[in-house]
């Protein structure tokens, strides 16, 4: 039998050569990914407690900048189908990471604040994925930590200028 050839792997962003054209849009969010997706998987295999699923852990950092919040506040800023985040909280009231009570500022509405439970959560979860990325930084070189490091504000400034309190047209 013919041993096959293995198959070539597609090329990625980041294997262009340097002035190939390749625009930094398309590395960055293969990047942004790819990170994501590595902090996902390690997060559940380093620390097996973690099991709360990513769209509940942005609705808890979303509280935890702006709380209380309306539900149709939440779903605006997250960019979610109010639907959606209603179902959510939902099951974060049920597990007791988030409370629904009467909005102080108009007594007529609901608003979703943070448990101290949720609070903890978040807090636990943070602390998870600082060690985890801290452990991946200190094993790369010198260079690349700084390399990072000075990119750190203009990636903000992008999430920046891409999030919620974004004008319209960015």
């Amino acid at each position: 039998m013919a041993a096959m050839s293995p198959q070539p792997r597609p090329q990625r962003a980041h294997d262009a050569p340097a002035g190939s054209g390749e625009p930094d849009a398309r590395q960055l969010t293969e990047a942004v990914t790819r990170l994501r997706r590595s902090l996902r998987a390690s997060i559940r295999t380093d620390y097996p407690w973690e099991s709360l699923p990513m769209a509940q852990v942005e609705l808890l950092q979303a509280l935890a900048e702006h709380s209380p919040a309306r539900v149709g506040d939440l779903a605006t800023r997250q960019r979610l189908a109010f639907s959606t985040v209603s179902g959510l909280v939902t099951q974060m009231i049920n597990t007791g990471l988030v409370a629904r009570a009467t909005d102080p500022k108009d007594r007529r509405a609901s608003a979703v604040t943070l448990t101290d439970t949720g609070r903890h959560q978040l807090a636990a979860w943070n602390a998870a994925h600082e060690q985890r990325l801290s452990s991946a930084l200190q094993a790369l070189p010198d260079e690349d930590r700084a390399a990072i490091r000075a990119a750190l504000p203009a990636l903000l400034r992008i999430a920046d200028l891409l999030g919620p309190d974004a004008p319209e047209g960015r």
